[in-house]
């Protein structure tokens, strides 16, 4: 009996037809110069946080006692046992700093993945039914809107309590409307379109309408949405770290490294200067990557 499965024309014609989008999409994205870099700080900072452990000189809370805010190793005083020197309490500033790489990465995760998920549910609730519930949800992610991000996350926090947990919460619920607003224009965009009225004659129900006609065809300016949003994240959560109201010491989050160095900006300039560049390089690289993705998949901005 022949075993050998059987692949439909159909099937293989889906398969080349992905290929080729998502070669496409490549040279677009390729064209970007600034975005192709954006990319590989971005794979280079993902593969740090997953090697940390490993690339790490040291414990990133292990206190050496006779090298309180040692120089970098290049400075006068400065020893190669601690390449960017250490802080306060005689941490090394390299392995913080590599570990929280780790956090702030976890960070951008949990808070798209939350914002994302929910803001995606009540755009397409608004988006399809209309009427009251539209006006009822975007009323709402108005009065969200109104208030300047950052504060309304740190009242959030205040309510909740300071910690990482809490903050993460309270920047996806900042975060959230953005993509409300997003997924609604998209839908109502699309739900006039033939394929849709098509599927409703063929007797659809109304959750594979939402979930399976239209939402894929309103993904390509999410999947932006989320990638922009992942530098806003983590420079939120850094802002929050910075005031107190995220991580907590000794935790080796770049906010909070920022914190703790505070009152030795004039006197040890290192333990400030690397968590700010590694906030600064790694959102630059997200948001470079996510104007190259946005480049790639809008229709408009595509050469003929």
């Amino acid at each position: 009996m022949n075993n050998t499965p059987i692949i439909s024309p159909n099937d293989s014609s889906e398969a080349e037809t992905s290929w080729m989008r998502l070669k496409e999409f490549w040279s677009y994205f390729y064209e970007n110069k600034g975005a192709v870099a954006g990319l590989c700080v971005v794979v280079f900072v993902i593969l740090l946080a997953f090697f940390a452990d490993v690339v790490a000189p040291h414990s990133p809370i292990e206190q050496y006692r006779d090298y309180f805010l040692k120089p970098p190793a290049w400075q006068e005083g400065g020893s190669w046992r601690f390449i960017l020197g250490t802080d306060a309490v005689g941490r090394d500033m390299l392995s913080r700093l590599i570990h929280g790489t780790r956090y702030s990465l976890f960070i951008g995760c949990i808070v798209v993945s939350i914002s994302l998920v929910s803001g995606i549910s009540l755009g397409l609730i608004a988006g399809f039914f209309r009427g009251w519930v539209d006006t009822l949800i975007m009323r709402i992610m108005d009065v969200i809107l109104s208030y300047p991000s950052l504060l309304l996350a740190l009242v959030l926090v205040a309510i909740l309590g300071p910690s990482l947990t809490n903050a993460m919460i309270a920047i996806a619920i900042v975060l959230q409307p953005h993509y409300v607003r997003l997924t609604r224009a998209q839908v109502i965009a699309e739900s006039s379109r033939d394929y849709v009225t098509s599927s409703r004659v063929a007797g659809a129900g109304t959750l594979r309408l939402m979930f399976i006609t239209l939402l894929p065809n309103c993904m390509a300016p999410l999947i932006v949405q989320a990638t922009l949003s992942f530098s806003t994240a983590i420079l939120d959560a850094a802002a929050l770290g910075f005031l107190g109201m995220g991580a907590q010491p000794p935790t080796p989050e770049w906010g909070t490294l920022l914190a703790e160095a505070r009152e030795f900006i004039s006197s040890a300039w290192w333990v400030v200067t690397f968590p700010g560049l590694a906030i600064l390089i790694t959102v630059l690289s997200f948001n470079l990557m996510g104007d190259g993705m946005r480049d790639a998949l809008d229709p408009k901005l595509k050469r003929s």
